[in-house]
Formats: C-alpha cells, sequence, structure tokens
C-alpha cells in the first residue's frame, strides 16, 4: 500500500498525523479545526474495516493527505464506491506533485481492491481544485446533489425552489 512518487513517501495515515493535518489545514482555510480531523482521522483509522486514506511525507514531514472511506451501497446504488472527502496539501507544498502522488496511490489502492469508482464533491467555485481533479479524470457524475434547508418553513423552501428552478430554466434557453 505505501509507495514512492520521486522524492514523495506515500503511506497510510496514522492518529498521530492530526495535530499536523490541523496545521495544514488552517494555513488553509485560517480556522482552527483541531476536532473535526481528529474525529474524521479516527473514524478513518479505527472505524473503517479498510482504510484507504493516506498521506505523504517529504523528508519525513507530512505535507499532504486524501481521507476518504469505501461504501458498499450509497443512495441506491448497490456497488461498492470510495468517497474522498478530503484532499489537503501544505501550502509551501502546492505544485509539487504531491496531491497526485496521494491521487495516484489512492487508485492503485483501490484498483487493487476492486473498486471501480472513486467519488468527491467539490464546490463550484474551486477552481484551482476543480482544475486539479479534472486533469486526474474526474467528471461530473451522473447524479444530481439536492438539498434541503431544514431551518426553513417548508412552504418557503418550496416556494424559493421553485423560483431557483424557473430561474435556472430561463438562463439555460
Amino acid at each position: 500500500m505505501d509507495g514512492e512518487f520521486d522524492h514523495i513517501l506515500v503511506r497510510r495515515l496514522r492518529q498521530e498525523d492530526a495535530p499536523r493535518l490541523v496545521r495544514m489545514d488552517q494555513a488553509i482555510t485560517g480556522r482552527n479545526r483541531s476536532a473535526w480531523y481528529e474525529g474524521k482521522l479516527k473514524r478513518a483509522l479505527e472505524e473503517s474495516d479498510i482504510r484507504i486514506s493516506l498521506g505523504a511525507e517529504v523528508d519525513g514531514c507530512l505535507v499532504g493527505a486524501v481521507l476518504g472511506l469505501l461504501h458498499y451501497g450509497e443512495f441506491g446504488l448497490p456497488e461498492p464506491i470510495a468517497v474522498l472527502d478530503t484532499i489537503l496539501v501544505d501550502p509551501d507544498r502546492a505544485r509539487h506533485g504531491v496531491g497526485t502522488a496521494l491521487l495516484d496511490q489512492l487508485v492503485k489502492n483501490l484498483r487493487a481492491l476492486g473498486i471501480e469508482r472513486l467519488r468527491t464533491e467539490v464546490a463550484w467555485n474551486e477552481h484551482d481544485l476543480n482544475l486539479f481533479l479534472g486533469r486526474r479524470g474526474f467528471a461530473p457524475a451522473p447524479r444530481l446533489v439536492l438539498e434541503l434547508n431544514v431551518q426553513a418553513d417548508p412552504k418557503e423552501s418550496i416556494q424559493m425552489s421553485s423560483e431557483a428552478f424557473s430561474s435556472a430554466k430561463r438562463r439555460v434557453r
């Protein structure tokens, strides 16, 4: 499962990687999400039968990570699918092959497990990440993601959804 991409060592993540993940994320987002990363890493390492989350090291220092899970049936689809929910690269190591090394090793590992699909979600305005993923072969999934604001009055949500649909239809024409 471990692999090397030039000077980048790709390895399994460990619980002791959490503080470094938090520091990298904080450098990117400006927020300290230590509880989120500690919980995410714990679930990925302790609560998953098959571990797919990986870290990337350069000179013994963790410089990137991918975190995800395997689902054996999701949203009515019976086949297993890998879900990538976090791609994290130290800003000082961005555009140095860290993300590529991580994704290449993840895909290699998933193929060995017989997993056919890797899915992730990206905000439409995360242009750099969308470009990176597109270059790695990701494309829009043939699924429509729907969302409900559970704090809104259901009547208002229906009205807002209807207006948004009508507006989108007008733009398409």
